[in-house]
């Protein structure tokens, strides 16, 4: 029984998703739309006391593409969350074009260190589209999902 009971604790303990970004994560340099660096951490610090939801896409990923319409929907329904959107897009061309393209409204940045940079790492990221979610307190209370109508995604939006 009692070897029962330590398994059942490590595998919620394995389960256990982070609430915060590691220190790496926070320092890894995106570019804004005008091709600014900025730090996670300094695009944080403009939403604090903000719900965010974290879009990691790209121009170049169907799935991405697809539920960008779905995105919008949650968009006009929840007004007061901050829709961060990140991209793997390998030029700033072409990111820059798929913002229009799609019409991606909401904050926009490009990841310079792609897929296997600290943020991307730090976040297991194993597949785009990637849903997050930070709180108004800044934890992570949702870390991942890949569909719009994730019922766990929901949950946390409403």
């Amino acid at each position: 029984m009692k070897l029962l009971f330590l398994f059942f604790l490590f595998v919620s303990f394995a389960q256990a998703q982070p609430k915060t970004f590691s220190e790496a994560a926070l320092n890894d340099v995106f570019l804004s739309e005008n091709n600014k660096e900025i730090s996670l951490s300094e695009i944080f610090q403009q939403y604090k006391g903000k719900t965010v939801f974290i879009d990691i896409w790209a121009t170049w990923c169907k799935d991405c593409i697809e539920g960008m319409p779905k995105i919008e929907k949650l968009q006009k329904e929840n007004p007061e969350i901050v829709f961060l959107f990140l991209s793997l897009d390998k030029e700033l061309e072409s990111w820059k074009h798929g913002i229009k393209k799609y019409n991606v409204t909401g904050e926009n940045y490009f990841i310079s260190s792609g897929w296997k940079g600290p943020f991307c790492s730090s976040i297991d990221l194993d597949w785009i589209p990637r849903y997050m979610i930070v709180n108004p307190k800044g934890e992570i209370s949702l870390y991942k999902a890949i569909v719009t109508d994730d019922e766990n995604l929901i949950k946390e939006l409403n």
